[in-house]
């Protein structure tokens, strides 16, 4: 029976993923007297806390992703698909809301009763208890299509609707009557917002318009125009100043004075993506807002003008990675390159030890020139390509390299500064279309290795930026593309692969070649696992080829991928090699045997992997998705019995690890009976094996008296007090006093009869039946359960003077040969033969037939033992010749 999933590999947790296009929630717990801001992150939503953004709670799954949030004082609602779910403590479901035929777009809390709306024109009322229908209203959305909700302050049991046909409703949910429709202004309804003001509310429109409007009256107070598209969020200032907010697609918040009526500042880039929500704190000046690009920003109103800063910022990748790599020794920070073109590093320990180290951008000297019309797209760099770290000297120049999507020249970035350096790396006369395809750093930071499209393989001093000469004859080290470069620990050697199907070794001080190596097909990527001196390519044909740098010779190939292999990484004693490709499979490869020992799959491909330096954490990236995966190492944890996989093994589908840090009920007690690996109880007739059991219950066998008299207590025991000195009452209104309960066994007496003292005991009755059946399985076990003291009143206890009989004896004998013979148990049984001839010599001696079977004993315990000595003795010479020989 095939194993279900990943034998090796267990999903963690999901680095990197704050939110999506999804507008947030805000709710007050008044108990903490503290903010809290919810966010949806797909089929799950995280609570964070606006003091800090730390994050205090993650849901559990949703069957779909969440297409709406909402909250109250005591629950969280989420509309996955057509079901609404209610979540108590951020984590739980507590209540499902099952009703709508359509998806749910919109959610209103409404004191105990909870308003949906869904994309068919339905709207209902539940009972948030019960979780029955209160009301159902039906729209037709031809005519009145349902956009924007919101309850008017002071105004009970009414809802107003927006429509995308521009017009709007205000009901009465518990008479069900529609109180009155205002026309609207010739623009569907995008946003819903009540004012501080009673009556005035704020109504954004798809063509940018903003209405502030007297429900009341009917009346248009003012009006505002945003000239970057729809109104995708409005928020008003509740702390007093008159200031209005609003978010466009663009990213851009602008804000609005309401007194003046004229626009006051404005955001630009507040976000990458559309602003999904604005949200002011109530009576603080503080804004959050959250967006498609994943993030979620807490901005302060304390600049003069009534302009914004940025207060406080949780941000992952606004687009999927494209590299991954760990950063230092400890496994505790990855560093991640997406399409975005930023780079960030996240840690596995705490958000707070996250670092963004921003966009690159294409010279400091043209960042100047943004005033002169440069516009922030154009000065940005492309989207990083591949990247190289080192730790050895980053706090005193710049320690990582990254390459970039068309582009020759390379950017160096500092971690310790969190910012991109001052040098672009780039080889001197050089063609315009050439661009950087591999890099690689020294492992002691001084140096940087880069290979480009046109065949050069060029090295640069990394505190200078300069370079520092490049290899092969007439500069070109390779006839195609440099596919991968990578240098020893000792920089004593360069290996370069290129589409000429050659892979090259260098010396790395006069760049001379040593050997060329012919390779099957055109390499695709390079690692090098610098302690084992191992180099693992990834061929254009699926395949992998793996190379030992000391011999220069191919050590290993496998075949299994059917689709491009993506990345590799190797376990830090270089025992695995981990890959990932197209087809959606994660394998991992044992370089000693040879072999396939683990593959699952996942729902989205993976782009890259990387194995912690410790081997706790596996992290992965993916397709269309903007976190960064971890995957625990089983085999840090417990035993794993890894099989080679045939050719033709079906991997089964992993679930992509959430952002939840503990695993799941399931995983922690499933079991796998058919694929379990079990340990045989004797490998071989010839082997001995030791029990189990631990060294202090057979050790001391032999020191029970020492034992004894080392614990015999000082003093004699003192007698219990006579009585309490508060004597129990029993609970009443009339005192009265409550004697101590008499047990059974303190009413009989104390005298055992002498039947009792006869009886044998279980340990007994076992071993004179195992001379029948000549199985001696049972009294084993029985004396096994036994503590040391157990086992000397048992073994005491078998002569007919402690209620036994002779033949006991011999039974004893005939199960401690048999262990001897099976080679099982073998410590346990040399302490019980020791402590059974100690305890039964001298009756021993005068029984002729126990004497022989002694002696039979003794044979064979002088025979094993002169095994084991030639066996410890060839050892022990092939150790001492080891550590002394001259290797």
């Amino acid at each position: 029976m095939p194993r279900a999933g990943s034998a090796l590999f267990s999903g963690f947790r999901v680095l990197g993923l704050y939110s999506n296009h999804v507008p947030h929630a805000l709710r007050y717990h008044q108990k903490h007297r503290e903010f809290y801001v919810v966010t949806s992150v797909g089929k799950s939503f995280h609570t964070f806390n606006v003091s800090r953004l730390g994050i205090v709670c993650v849901s559990n799954s949703l069957p779909d992703d969440i297409t709406c949030l909402a909250a109250d004082r005591m629950l969280v609602f989420a509309a996955s698909g057509t079901t609404v779910c209610a979540f108590a403590r951020s984590k739980e479901v507590v209540m499902r809301y099952h009703g709508h035929k359509q998806e749910v777009r919109l959610l209103l809390p409404l004191g105990d009763h909870l308003v949906s709306a869904d994309s068919s024109g339905d709207v209902i009322v539940w009972d948030v208890q019960g979780g029955d229908i209160y009301l159902q209203l039906n729209f037709d959305p031809a005519t009145f299509d349902v956009s924007a909700m919101m309850h008017p302050s002071t105004y009970l049991n009414k809802v107003l609707l927006g429509s995308r046909q521009g017009a709007l409703q205000l009901w009465n949910i518990r008479t069900s009557k529609l109180l009155f429709t205002f026309p609207g202004w010739s623009a569907a309804v995008t946003v819903l917002q009540q004012s501080p003001a009673v009556d005035v509310v704020g109504v954004g429109t798809a063509t940018g318009r903003i209405i502030i409007h007297n429900i009341r009256l009917d009346e248009t107070l003012m009006s505002f125009t945003q000239d970057w598209g729809p109104i995708s969020t409005l928020a008003f200032r509740t702390d007093g100043p008159p200031i209005m907010a609003s978010g466009s697609p663009q990213g851009h918040i602008a804000l609005w004075d309401l007194e003046r009526q004229q626009l006051v500042a404005q955001q630009r880039h507040a976000h990458r993506t559309a602003v999904a929500a604005a949200t002011f704190l109530h009576g603080e000046p503080l804004l959050v807002t959250n967006g498609a690009d994943n993030a979620i920003k807490v901005w302060i109103f304390d600049q003069e003008g009534g302009g914004a800063r940025l207060l406080r910022c949780r941000q992952g990748h606004s687009a999927p990675p494209t590299t991954i790599h760990h950063h230092g020794n400890d496994g505790k920070n990855i560093l991640s390159a997406g399409q975005d073109g930023s780079l960030q590093s996240f840690s596995t320990v705490h958000e707070r030890f996250n670092k963004n180290l921003g966009h690159g951008s294409i010279s400091k000297k043209k960042e100047k020139k943004k005033k002169k019309g440069l516009t922030y797209e154009e000065l940005r760099l492309p989207a990083v390509t591949a990247l190289a770290s080192a730790v050895a000297r980053q706090s005193d120049w710049d320690g990582i390299v990254a390459l970039h999507r068309g582009r020759l020249a390379a950017s160096t970035w500092s971690y310790h500064r969190c910012t991109m350096g001052a040098h672009h790396l780039k080889p001197p006369a050089v063609r315009k279309n050439a661009v950087a395809t591999a890099v690689d750093i020294t492992s002691c930071g001084n140096f940087a290795v880069i290979g480009s499209s046109c065949g050069r393989v060029d090295v640069y001093n990394l505190q200078s930026g300069l370079h520092r000469g490049c290899y092969g004859d007439e500069e070109k080290a390779h006839s195609g593309v440099v596919r991968g470069v990578a240098t020893d620990t000792l920089n004593q050697l360069t290996v370069s692969c290129g589409s000429d199907w050659l892979l090259k070794f260098w010396r790395f001080k006069t760049r001379k070649q040593e050997v060329v190596l012919r390779l099957g097909a055109a390499p695709a990527s390079l690692r090098l696992h610098r302690d084992s001196g191992m180099v693992a390519m990834a061929m254009d044909d699926f395949t992998l080829v793996v190379v030992d740098v000391e011999t220069r010779r191919i050590v290993r190939k496998f075949a299994g991928h059917h689709g491009n292999v993506t990345d590799m990484t190797f376990s830090p004693d270089g025992r695995w090699l981990v890959t990932t490709a197209m087809d959606c499979t994660v394998r991992t490869w044992d370089l000693p045997s040879g072999s396939l020992v683990d593959c699952f799959l996942v729902a989205m491909a993976p782009v890259g992997v990387s194995m912690s330096p410790t081997g706790d954490f596996l992290a992965t990236a993916h397709v269309d998705s903007l976190g960064v995966y971890l995957w625990t190492n089983r085999s840090l944890c417990g035993p794993v019995g890894l099989r080679p996989l045939p050719a033709d093994y079906q991997p089964e589908e992993e679930t992509l690890p959430s952002a939840a840090a503990a695993l799941t009920e399931q995983e922690v007690t499933s079991e796998e009976p058919d694929d379990a690996f079990q340990s045989a109880e004797q490998l071989g007739a010839e082997l001995v094996t030791l029990s189990l059991m631990p060294e202090s219950r057979w050790k001391s066998l032999l020191h029970l008296d020492a034992i004894k008299r080392r614990n015999r207590p000082l003093a004699p025991p003192a007698a219990p007090p006579t009585a309490p000195f508060f004597l129990p009452t029993r609970p009443g209104l009339t005192p009265q006093f409550a004697l101590p309960s008499t047990t059974k066994e303190d009413s009989q007496s104390k005298v055992l009869p002498w039947g009792s003292l006869a009886q044998r005991s279980e340990f007994a009755a076992a071993l004179e039946s195992a001379l029948d059946t000549g199985s001696f399985d049972r009294p084993l076990r029985l004396l096994k359960d036994c503590g040391p003291a157990g086992v000397s009143v048992e073994l005491t206890c078998l002569t007919s003077a402690g209620g036994g009989a002779n033949s006991l004896l011999l039974a004893f004998i005939q199960m401690v040969d048999g262990m001897l013979a099976s080679g099982r148990d073998f410590d346990l049984a040399h302490a019980y033969l020791a402590l059974f001839l100690k305890l039964h010599l001298r009756t021993l001696s005068q029984d002729a037939v126990a004497m022989e079977t002694l002696l039979r004993l003794s044979s064979r315990l002088e025979s094993g033992w002169a095994e084991l000595q030639a066996s410890f003795d060839q050892s022990l010479c092939l150790l001492s010749y080891t550590k002394s020989a001259l290797l």
